[in-house]
């Protein structure tokens, strides 16, 4: 057979290709070996090592192997026998507008009535002058159905105004000074009657509680935040979220600062504060912004985003909280016939907004605390899914903190994501005596939705995580949603139902990989896989070894973003 020289030397070329040596493969910028590597990969769930080049994890596997990709200018981390795991996700939390609340007075929710005021009276002392004192983390079901008063605090400041916020962020209190200075009196219109109110005595006269939108104006009119105190806080924040060992978040909104939002984001990322992934909300305010509500969240999605930070995701405020007797509920509080909570939005008006975000491939996140408006939010997800089957919108419901039986199979079956905050289930001696005793029973129902196959997500819900910083800690939160009993203490009541505890693994999961499924980014974060970003937290312990409760203890020993630490507990040559 003859063969022409063309194709000789075509063949001869090829051979020649094909034994040459290929592009030189670059060595991993860091090494972690002799580690306990927790990974959430399905298909590897543990390893001893890692490598990670430019940002992401190249290979996961033994220690052999890692060790032979390195070259002269690869660091090699030895982690002796440090647990590592995926880097937390918050997903649900406030960051910014929670920072520009740090440097207030905070309230020990665990206080007395008693406490708070000499807390308010000591800080006037400190802080004297005739502005106003602002502060939050009081409990509002400590005052029973009146909720707080303003003569209690008129008692030990009067001569300036006094505006505290509860521990939800949903109701205030405040003196009669901060009333004069707002002009509310008996003639003033509550903003949504029922649901944002000013809570008023016998006599119609306003008693110093504020609920809902109506506490929120009343921050909005003392301008209790700015852009400086913004930035400064958040940066505070940030620092303390990756110190827990939390590498992204979803932001739940932020509080009455969405003049500010675009240039405090932009600030914190040019001076490199923003050490925390983040995919934010857009929440309308109340029904008169529903029409326009996909449109709005379609419009920040669009500009506001960074390279660490997408707002993109529609909020929705479905209902209140139990402390100030407004989350709607199937059946009334106990001791109020007349009162069942209320719903924030009409069925028809959630409805439309689910259904017009699933169209627009939009993530909806709810925030429902009562069975009603679990209910009504599930309502919604069904008619979305009807009617836009393929849509890529997924749909989480937040806080679930009573759910009525016949609804639990539904988040199965709709696949919606149940996110809660595990440090709300510890007994609630006081919220005991709100709710009717069935009530009291399908408080925080983990276990009842994780055996259905219901993923459950996790957050703090921070700054309404009680006082300070601590409330933010995810190996705290997970310590409860495993004990179901106050931190620390395995003497404590345990909250009913005890077969809703969750293990360890249940607990990590939904701070991890569940995490990011509900952010929407599972294929960049929430395990250790090639490929993924290098996200990571190392532990001093590990969490399948320590007894459960000695688990909020377990030391943060680093924390990395994008294979850069940004956080380390001891001497930087330790893991």
């Amino acid at each position: 057979m003859k063969v022409s020289l063309r194709v000789l030397s075509a063949m001869l070329a090829a051979l020649l290709l094909a034994a040459s040596p290929g592009p030189a493969v670059a060595a991993p910028d860091a090494i972690f070996i002799d580690a306990d590597i927790y990974t959430l990969d399905d298909d590897q769930p543990r390893a001893r090592a890692m490598a990670v080049e430019d940002g992401r994890i190249a290979y996961v596997g033994d220690n052999a192997t890692a060790l032979a990709m390195a070259d002269g200018n690869s660091t090699i981390h030895r982690m002796q026998g440090h647990m590592l795991l995926p880097g937390f996700i918050d997903t649900h939390i406030h960051p910014l507008s929670g920072g520009a609340y740090i440097q207030t007075l905070s309230l020990d929710t665990g206080g007395s009535v008693a406490d708070w005021l000499a807390a308010i009276e000591h800080y006037a002392g400190e802080y004297p002058g005739d502005g106003l004192i602002f502060g939050y983390g009081f409990l509002a079901s400590v005052f029973g159905a009146a909720g707080p008063h303003r003569e209690q605090i008129d008692a030990v400041v009067a001569d300036r105004p006094v505006l505290i916020m509860d521990e939800s962020f949903h109701g205030a209190w405040a003196n009669t000074r901060a009333l004069e200075v707002l002009g509310i009196t008996r003639d003033t219109p509550d903003p949504s009657p029922g649901f944002s109110y000013y809570r008023r005595d016998a006599a119609g006269e306003p008693t110093g509680y504020l609920l809902e939108d109506a506490a929120q104006r009343a921050m909005d009119a003392f301008a209790v935040i700015n852009e400086d105190s913004l930035v400064a806080g958040s940066a505070i924040v940030m620092d303390a979220l990756n110190s827990y060992g939390v590498t992204a978040l979803f932001d739940a909104h932020e509080m009455d600062i969405e003049p500010f939002l675009p240039a405090v984001l932009r600030r914190l990322e040019s001076s490199g504060d923003l050490t925390v992934r983040i995919v934010g909300s857009y929440k309308p305010a109340g029904p008169e912004q529903a029409e326009a509500a996909v449109a709005t969240a379609l419009d920040w999605g669009e500009h506001l985003r960074g390279p660490h930070y997408h707002y993109r995701v529609l909020k929705l405020l479905l209902d209140g909280t139990v402390e100030g007797r407004t989350a709607a509920m199937l059946d009334h509080y106990r001791g109020e016939p007349d009162n069942r909570g209320d719903l924030n939005f009409t069925d028809a008006q959630v409805a439309a907004m689910v259904r017009e975000a699933a169209a627009a491939g939009i993530d909806v996140h709810m925030h429902a605390i009562g069975d009603r408006a679990v209910r009504q939010g599930l309502d919604a997800v069904e008619t979305a899914r009807k009617a836009s089957p393929d849509s890529s919108s997924r749909y989480t419901i937040c806080h679930i903190e009573v759910i009525a039986d016949e609804d639990l199979q539904r988040f199965a079956d709709l696949d919606v994501i149940a996110q809660s905050s595990p440090l709300w289930a510890s007994y609630d001696s006081i919220g005991k005596e709100l709710v009717s005793d069935d009530q009291f029973q399908r408080y925080w129902r983990y276990h009842s939705l994780a055996e259905r196959g219901v993923r459950l997500t996790w957050g703090s819900d921070f700054p309404a995580s009680g006082p300070g910083l601590g409330g933010m800690a995810p190996l705290l939160q997970m310590e409860v949603g495993i004990t179901r009993q106050d931190p620390g203490d395995p003497n404590a009541p345990v909250q009913p139902r005890a077969s809703e505890r969750l293990g360890v693994a249940e607990m990590i999961r939904g701070y991890t990989i569940d995490a990011a499924y509900q952010l929407h980014m599972e294929d960049e974060i929430g395990s250790i896989e090639k490929g993924k970003r290098a996200d990571f937290v190392v532990l001093g312990d590990g969490l399948f070894e320590v007894p459960v409760h000695e688990i909020h203890a377990v030391p943060v020993e680093s924390t990395w973003l994008g294979g850069r630490r940004v956080y380390q507990r001891s001497d930087p040559a330790q893991p």
